[in-house]
């Protein structure tokens, strides 16, 4: 699969890597990518934002959650149509994913925003991997779910047009790992009978 990851920082850098090294082609959105070395020694490469967008099958979106406006009009045909996958967060702000500052026409997903980067760079605990809880399309479920796969978390579907669910569980991950102290290398799994 073909994903542009933009972003350059510890979460889109790890996203990245980890879906390099299970066989997806990987290009980095900078906006310096002459100077940006986010690839390095990893079979993904480094283009401008424009760029890595043109041949992207999937957008993640790894940004932090007050630059995604600039970013989405700035990008605003090159997104239209495309599996977006949101990372952000808003940390500050009353709704903490970023699908009101995207264009009309994106295909919507909301991802990798429930666990500390540590967690996506070693995401196996115990007794397994932990589990990514997701929100998107039904017809893009699929794709989301190979695109978690690749970073060894194991998908938890929430349905469609979650991302207020997902939130919560983000702001839940927050109030427990960082608000009391439990540390960052805490995650969240689903249990079923």
């Amino acid at each position: 699969m073909e994903i542009a990851i933009i972003g350059t920082g510890f979460i889109g850098g790890t996203l990245g890597r980890a879906l390099a090294r299970s066989g997806h082609h990987v290009t980095f959105g900078s906006r310096h990518p002459g100077d940006d070395d986010v690839a390095t020694g990893f079979s993904a490469s480094v283009a401008t934002p424009a760029d890595a967008l043109a041949a992207a099958d999937v957008v993640i979106l790894a940004l932090p959650g007050a630059a995604v406006t600039e970013f989405a009009a700035d990008n605003d045909d090159e997104l239209r149509g495309k599996l977006v996958i949101d990372a952000t967060n808003n940390m500050r702000e009353p709704v903490t994913n970023s699908r009101a500052s995207l264009p009309p026409g994106v295909r919507y997903a909301r991802a990798f925003n429930t666990l500390g980067g540590e967690n996506i760079a070693d995401p196996v605990f115990g007794d397994g991997p932990a589990d990514m809880f997701f929100s998107a399309a039904e017809a893009d479920r699929s794709v989301v779910e190979a695109v978690i796969d690749g970073v060894g978390l194991r998908p938890v579907y929430v349905g469609p047009d979650q991302e207020q669910v997902i939130d919560c569980l983000f702001r839940l991950w927050i109030a427990l790992a960082v608000t009391q102290g439990r540390g960052r290398r805490l995650a969240l799994r689903l249990l079923e009978r």
